[in-house]
């Protein structure tokens, strides 16, 4: 079964005085929302709290997200101004993302780049892909490739584009290829943890006060199929 994160488990993957970034597990739900679940950012706040003795408010910003299904990287910010400059960063996409999926049936290439209009169902929460643009569609690209053959499934390292919602398991299902787990896009089975095989890998961006570069890598889920990747 899945375990969340708590203050105790927290797994950090890079810390400083400005930001923190940590590999967010199956079920986290990176900012609170109409469920009333704890989110990762409390989390983050209460360990940051206690690791550094902090009287008060714990100042802590969310940048981005990862679907609650999904597991790696998630960058929050300890300072405003810090927040302010990941902020740009990422929607000027001045970062380079990189994940990694499990997928059910291999694609008919074996590295190609998938383009896309995405039109997204707010009732449902899905997105779906198009070939051509369809009204309040978004245009959508990601290059894959793949990176191992499993004996029932293919490992893909996939590189963003453009972060769209559902970006990669709207894609990728759109190809023939849903990520195992994944029932919203087509997976004929979900995962025992409730969990997709969808990985944030790497992230590396310029930090937003020192300006060094920053390779960020996450560690794969305690899974048999990760850890056979």
């Amino acid at each position: 079964m899945k375990t969340l994160s708590t203050k105790d488990n927290l797994q950090v993957l890079h810390e400083d005085n400005h930001i923190i970034v940590v590999n967010k597990r199956v079920g986290d739900i990176v900012q609170g929302d109409k469920t009333g679940d704890k989110p990762l950012s409390d989390v983050v706040k209460e360990y940051i709290k206690e690791k550094y003795d902090k009287p008060g408010e714990v100042f802590l910003g969310v940048v981005h997200r990862l679907d609650r299904p999904t597991t790696g990287i998630v960058v929050f910010a300890r300072t405003s101004k810090a927040l302010t400059r990941l902020n740009e960063l990422f929607k000027n996409r001045e970062t380079q993302k990189t994940y990694w999926a499990v997928v059910k049936n291999k694609p008919a290439e074996a590295s190609a780049k998938l383009v896309h209009y995405l039109k997204r169902n707010e009732k449902n929460n899905t997105s779906k892909a198009h070939l051509k643009e369809v009204p309040d569609s978004k245009i959508a690209s990601l290059h894959y490739k793949i990176i191992k053959e499993l004996n029932n499934y293919v490992a893909l390292e996939i590189n963003l584009h453009t972060g769209r919602h559902h970006q990669i398991r709207a894609q990728l299902a759109a190809i023939g290829s849903p990520i195992k787990g994944d029932l919203k896009y087509g997976a004929d089975r979900s995962n025992p943890d409730g969990g997709i095989h969808l990985h944030a890998r790497k992230l590396v961006f310029i930090h937003p006060v020192t300006k060094e570069s920053l390779e960020i890598i996450a560690p794969v889920p305690n899974d048999p199929i990760w850890k056979a990747i």
